[in-house]
């Protein structure tokens, strides 16, 4: 953006977007916690791969920009 500090390359996000970012991050967050969790409770192996499943969708998610 010319005549401004900000950078060419530099992505804006509405206020929107960016709490749509944090709210994938957090799910992303609460995600790997499950996974822990399971882990620590000696879930069996079917428990512990739909948690990854679901952990992986959630971080490939949150991988995008709206």
């Amino acid at each position: 953006m010319k005549e401004t500090s900000i950078p060419d390359d530099a992505i804006i996000l509405t206020a929107d977007e960016a709490s749509a970012a944090a709210d994938r991050a957090f799910e992303v967050r609460c995600a790997a916690e499950d996974v822990s969790t399971a882990v620590t409770e000696g879930a069996n192996t079917a428990e512990l791969h739909r948690l990854c499943v679901e952990l992986l969708t959630k971080a490939r998610d949150a991988e995008r920009l709206r």
